[in-house]
């Protein structure tokens, strides 16, 4: 292992909120403030649109998706369109690249590495399929990935569908996939899992994979002193 990783989980944040957050992470990792760190959270329903998005991914219109109280928003991760919800467990790993010779490639590799890892620890077989992003069980998609790198610090990342609901998928041409087929670890399994024992397996695979020790702290300990707090600590 060569240093830490900082596993929060913040439970249900807002998309915009999470992005906030990220970014303030973002800054305080590359300022040295904080170690790398892994965001464990869910969001609210979503519909996100990458960099790549095209208007026929959300053939309803995004007015038809907000009547169903789905946001639509613009995002600056890699990918296309992709839905978010309660029940599946989005990562957001703020990592300094430079320990992974600055190879994004070498970066997303271990990722899909250790989405397919804490998959089978739950007794499914998941893996690549060759021209498509993301990990599949056969010809069904389990797990999105799309990140963002700026001076060398990733924001975004990856999300796993354990226990929510997939017919929103169904409303929108995922990944920019047609007839792309979506499943979750419930369905899968035939029983809603135990999301925080899934996210425990997540933590410790990233570790793993990326040669890191997991350890487990507050969101409180994300936002660093200012340094008129720090002064006023050291004259106490």
């Amino acid at each position: 292992m060569s240093g830490e990783v900082w596993c929060v989980r913040a439970g249900q944040v807002g998309y915009a909120d999470g992005r906030e957050l990220q970014k303030r992470v973002e800054a305080a990792r590359k300022a040295g403030s904080v170690p790398d760190v892994l965001l464990l959270l869910e969001h609210p329903p979503t519909y996100t649109k990458g960099r790549r998005a095209s208007p026929d991914e959300l053939p309803m219109g995004e007015d038809w998706y907000r009547m169903q109280g789905i946001e639509v928003t613009d995002t600056d991760r890699g990918g296309r369109v992709t839905y978010h919800g309660p029940g599946q467990l989005v990562g957001y790993p703020i990592v300094d690249l430079s320990a992974y010779g600055d190879d994004v490639h070498e970066y997303i590799r271990r990722m899909e590495r250790v989405i397919i890892d804490s998959l089978g620890e739950s007794g499914i077989e998941a893996g690549l399929i060759e021209g498509q992003t993301g990990v599949w069980v056969d010809d069904r998609k389990i797990g999105s990935i799309g990140v963002h790198v700026n001076r060398g610090v990733t924001t975004h990342g990856f999300a796993i569908n354990v226990n929510n609901d997939l017919q929103p998928f169904e409303w929108i041409v995922p990944c920019g996939i047609q007839a792309c087929r979506v499943t979750s670890l419930s369905r899968e399994l035939g029983d809603e899992q135990d999301m925080g024992a899934f996210m425990d397996t997540v933590a410790r695979r990233f570790g793993d994979v990326y040669e890191r020790e997991p350890v487990e702290v507050g969101p409180e300990n994300l936002d660093p002193p200012t340094p008129n707090e720090q002064l006023a600590t050291a004259r106490r």
